[in-house]
């Protein structure tokens, strides 16, 4: 089966900033593809030059088996990750108005409701919370019925109830054959929809694959996270792995105690342990690895490297990706 998005060693400077650097992909038919990475990484770059937006300097993008310029647009759908549609039409006139650019669109009231606004249809979309207009803006790429649909961060600004109202479409939409790349920043997002995610890290696709080989490969080991004081001396005849936590994430309280590569049978021992010793403890948690893991220990490294840089900046890649939203090369 040949793929129906394809990009292949894509490069990409903006005077000196490199946006893309050989990034390659290729997604199939009905699939949903997660594009994660940091800020600046290259997301939106990529995104553009794969819907014809912006020119590569070498590599090809090809979509439907076609440059992404040649393409029938009634076959192609684009969210962009910054979209200011007029606010003074109503949410049903604005889908109106972008139906209205196709030969054979759908009907803008049904596409309300595929993205739960069928009650707000006639509220001018200044008027709109900021997450309904993030989801009149899903609705515009969905107008024209699209063979291939690409989301650039579809859901930010949008409810928990609105967002999964959003995913539901997606996995709608991909279940009745349209394919679908998404870039997001919700690793959850990114899990619950994506059968295949790839990590963009300074305009390079690091790893690819389904969520699940991700985590097995990149995730590391279960954990329970102990919200203690004490020294990690009383840990010492455990046999599992310690380590104190000095940089609190993911709801992790700064200096809390990590016990690595622990299952849940064996969290009893660990309590029994800590009540032996009178240790005192406000707190205890386990988790199993998830694609966040994968995100952190694939992408954190990169991060703190751009913002160690000289000045503090991490400009280079966030500002290839700017240049691209606000379209200096089309």
């Amino acid at each position: 089966m040949s793929a129906v998005v394809e990009a292949t060693d894509l490069e990409k400077r903006y005077g000196e900033t490199v946006a893309l650097s050989g990034a390659s992909l290729a997604v199939d038919a009905g699939e949903v593809f997660g594009l994660i990475g940091p800020n600046g990484a290259g997301k939106t770059t990529l995104v553009r030059a794969l819907t014809g937006t912006t020119e590569p300097d070498s590599g090809a993008a090809r979509v439907l088996g076609e440059a992404p310029t040649a393409i029938d647009r009634d076959r192609l759908g684009v969210l962009p990750q910054a979209f200011s549609p007029p606010d003074r039409l109503s949410a049903r006139e604005l889908l109106a108005y972008y139906a209205g650019l196709y030969d054979d669109p759908r009907d803008p009231d049904a596409v309300l409701a595929d993205v739960g606004l069928a009650d707000d249809g006639d509220t001018w979309y200044e008027d709109l919370s900021g997450g309904q207009q993030r989801r009149v803006c899903v609705g515009s790429a969905l107008v024209n019925d699209p063979d291939v649909l690409f989301l650039d961060e579809p859901t930010t600004g949008i409810d928990p109830a609105g967002r999964r109202t959003v995913w539901r479409l997606i996995e709608d939409l991909a279940a009745g054959g349209t394919t679908v790349l998404l870039t997001t920043h919700d690793m959850a997002e990114a899990e619950r929809l994506a059968d295949r995610v790839g990590l963009l890290t300074d305009g390079s696709l690091v790893a690819q694959g389904t969520p699940d080989a991700l985590v097995a490969e990149h995730g590391g080991s279960s954990r329970l996270t102990v919200e203690t004081a004490a020294d990690l001396e009383a840990f010492d005849d455990l046999e599992h792995p310690v380590e104190r936590v000095e940089r609190g994430r993911r709801g992790t309280p700064d200096g809390a105690v990590v016990v690595r590569e622990i299952e849940p049978a064996e969290i009893a021992a660990v309590v029994d342990s800590l009540e032996a010793r009178d240790i005192e403890y406000t707190g205890l948690s386990w988790a199993e690895p998830d694609l966040e893991d994968v995100y952190l220990a694939l992408a954190d490294r990169t991060e703190l490297e751009r913002t160690d840089r000289v000045g503090g900046s991490d400009g280079g890649d966030e500002s290839a990706d700017d240049l691209a939203q606000a379209g200096e090369t089309a």
